[in-house]
């Protein structure tokens, strides 16, 4: 498989957050996170976001996630997409998102 069709086997979508709550079970703090991407229907994510986002402020925001890894079972949640974000200086995870509102489930190329 060329670099190129690596790349392509992932399916990076946007999607809006529609609801955010703490994972009080999770071991490392994290947010469950209910994302709507549009035809997709509404995904749950489990996301070490707590550092730089409290769950009140993650609703409304456009977020970009890989839709298409499978399923994992964190800490009685089931996380259906990886919620993708950057480290900054200090290893917080700072979210990755369009510079501008964009159509929900828009896939990234």
């Amino acid at each position: 498989m060329t670099p190129w069709e690596a790349f392509e086997t992932l399916d990076l979508r946007v999607g809006l957050v529609v609801r955010a709550e703490a994972n009080a079970k999770a071991r490392k703090p994290s947010i469950k996170l209910w994302i709507d991407f549009g035809s997709l229907g509404v995904k749950q994510s489990s996301a070490q976001l707590v550092a730089l986002y409290p769950p009140d402020d993650l609703v409304g925001r456009q977020v970009v996630a890989a839709v298409n890894l499978g399923e994992r079972n964190i800490a009685g949640f089931v996380s259906e997409v990886l919620t993708l974000g950057l480290p900054d200086a200090e290893g917080n995870v700072v979210l990755l998102a369009a510079e501008r509102e964009v159509p929900l489930g828009g896939r990234v190329f």
